[in-house]
């Protein structure tokens, strides 16, 4: 596509992960003029929308993100209908862990009651009924929500950049971002040698975000780690299918999740949740984490050891981690016309929402107090204090 003139457009979106997208997808279907600019190839694997599905689901710890992901599902399914295609596939999902767990089951269960969600309680007898392969003593017990399922992650976000050109959007990959300034109402922005300008900027730069909203003088509390998911060809494969076994999350410390069989694959994905060392985004390798891998064998081992076949695939992600695990979904105090979202490393099946919301802050039904860009755990957020991370990390 050639380059427009400036002060064509009404959003420019900088970053075109699943947030970034989403916003440019929405935007552009309520007839903005849209840019979006992404500082790598789309659909790269540098950051934190790669990989063929995530988890969505219904089960959350607070009554907010119960509510949140209500409309999560029918934020997706509005790009279903406008792409063609199905993105979302349900397996039903299970919540399981030792009744002892500091992870407690009983707060998505309320949360769940309060939302009016349909789920069923389980006990370890009636666990290892239903899905043999766990090896659960009865001291487990869990949770299981029949709407939980995948979504088809790479090919979720290409729709959406897909669907947004069709709806008029300008997107530039290879275009890293060199200037950002709020001049007289609006954003001027410096990118790959080209200037523009827009009433609006969306800040969707995932682990590259600090370096966004430095051209602002500001930061956030964000820490980058760099995280591990392992594909395993199980011993059973027949027994991991997609209407056999549900998608599942370990409550406990540590926490590890799982998939059944899904997309182009004999091999079931594993990890453990959050266990990743902190990096620097633009230097970090992707070379296998051993102690992940280690951890994640042990955990099989002891509680699903039919998943425990030969390694198939190793893939790394980075999350941007907030102190409290909660998004950022706010503007930028000051420059009420630039939005930033965080999404944690738990946002991608929020995503097609998220990208809805800042596309013109319509929040219909979601409550996004949690979320603001001032509460006390995010008080970095200032115009003089930093840490001594490299600048590409702020």
């Amino acid at each position: 596509m050639g380059h427009p003139r400036p002060h064509e457009y009404d959003v420019v979106v900088l970053g075109l992960g699943v947030i970034g997208s989403a916003a440019a997808y929405w935007s552009a279907k309520r007839g903005a003029r849209v840019l979006g600019l992404e500082q790598f190839e789309l659909g790269h694997a540098r950051g934190s929308s790669h990989d063929r599905s995530r988890i969505i689901r219904l089960s959350y710890f607070t009554p907010a993100y119960v509510q949140m992901a209500k409309e999560a599902y029918r934020a997706w399914a509005s790009l279903e209908s406008d792409a063609g295609e199905q993105l979302i596939v349900k397996t039903g999902g299970l919540d399981i862990g030792p009744r002892g767990s500091p992870v407690r089951m009983s707060e998505r269960i309320s949360s769940l009651r309060a939302c009016g969600v349909a789920f069923e309680e389980l006990d370890a007898a009636e666990i290892r009924k239903r899905w043999p392969c766990w090896r659960v003593g009865d001291e487990v017990h869990g949770l299981f929500q029949a709407d939980a399922g995948i979504v088809a992650a790479e090919r979720a976000t290409d729709a959406l950049r897909r669907v947004a050109v069709a709806f008029g959007a300008t997107l530039l990959d290879l275009t890293p971002v060199t200037s950002l300034r709020a001049s007289a109402g609006e954003i001027e922005i410096e990118a790959g040698g080209y200037r523009y300008s827009a009433g609006r900027l969306i800040v969707a730069a995932g682990a590259w975000t600090n370096a966004a909203l430095a051209h602002f003088g500001r930061s956030l509390s964000i820490e980058v780690t760099k995280e591990q998911v392992i594909y395993f060809v199980p011993r059973d494969p027949a027994a991991f299918t997609l209407g056999e076994f549900p998608l599942w999350i370990w409550q406990d410390e540590p926490s590890f999740y799982g998939f059944p069989i899904f997309g182009e694959t004999k091999a079931v994905k594993i990890t453990q949740d959050s266990a990743g060392k902190t990096v620097d985004p633009q230097t970090r390798g992707f070379e296998e984490d051993a102690g992940i891998t280690t951890r994640v064998k042990g955990f099989l081992e002891r509680y699903l050891p039919a998943a425990l076949g030969p390694v198939d695939l190793v893939k790394s992600c980075l999350y941007a981690r907030t102190p409290d695990r909660d998004f950022v979904i706010d503007a930028l105090p000051g420059h009420p016309n630039v939005c930033v979202a965080v999404g944690d490393g738990h946002a991608f099946k929020f995503g097609s929402l998220i990208g809805r919301i800042l596309s013109d802050g319509t929040i219909e039904g979601c409550d996004l107090t949690a979320f603001k860009i001032t509460r006390p755990d995010l008080s970095r957020l200032d115009t003089g204090e930093h840490d001594e991370r490299p600048a590409a990390d702020r």
